[in-house]
């Protein structure tokens, strides 16, 4: 009989994964492109479900917002890790995060979620320890590049982890990739050492 009850609690766990998965992402995309006040019903069309499913997740909208700025910050920490794992030096690892930062617009992101989070950051545990890893990551690829003599010496981790969040302007007739790479290498060209 238990063999029963997993087989009919199994399908339905994975399906309210998938459904809460569909939501958070749809949400990152949507508070991207319009900030956090979008109306709820929009995220559920978006995600591809009924708005009371959205509602049985996340109880209300700061509770979507804390979730969102959960899951965007540990996608921001386990970028910052795979670039300093997979590149071989820390320049290029920092000069990867930045372009990936750009790419997916964490900027647009960061401007909506965190003014409404300010506080939470500071006190829920989780959104304190995922941001933390950030930043020392960023620390990390900002000294090792230093002391590799490949980035200035005057710049400060905290004003690299502002670059996570350039919002970049695309011109008339570019592409948003064109964009990124261009910005965001005049940037980094501007943190290489002489």
């Amino acid at each position: 009989m238990n063999s029963e009850v997993r087989a009919t609690t199994g399908p339905k766990r994975a399906d309210a994964r998938n459904n809460r998965d569909q939501i958070i992402a749809a949400t990152l995309v949507t508070f991207r492109e319009q900030g956090v006040d979008v109306p709820m019903k929009e995220i559920a069309d978006r995600a591809g479900v009924g708005v009371g499913t959205l509602y049985r997740h996340f109880p209300d909208r700061d509770a979507l917002i804390a979730e969102t700025a959960q899951s965007y910050l540990a996608e921001l920490a386990q970028m910052a890790a795979t670039a300093l794992e997979q590149e071989d030096a820390a320049w290029p690892a920092l000069a990867r995060f930045l372009h990936e930062c750009a790419q997916r617009r964490v900027g647009a992101l960061a401007s909506a979620i965190e003014p409404n989070l300010h506080a939470e950051i500071q006190a829920d545990p989780r959104l304190h320890e995922v941001r933390g890893r950030i930043v020392e990551s960023v620390s990390r690829m900002t000294r090792q590049a230093q002391q590799a003599g490949a980035m200035r010496a005057d710049i400060e981790p905290g004003e690299v982890a502002g670059l996570m969040t350039l919002q970049i302007y695309t011109r008339a007739g570019e592409s948003y990739a064109d964009a990124v790479r261009r910005v965001v290498d005049l940037v980094l060209d501007g943190l290489r050492a002489r």
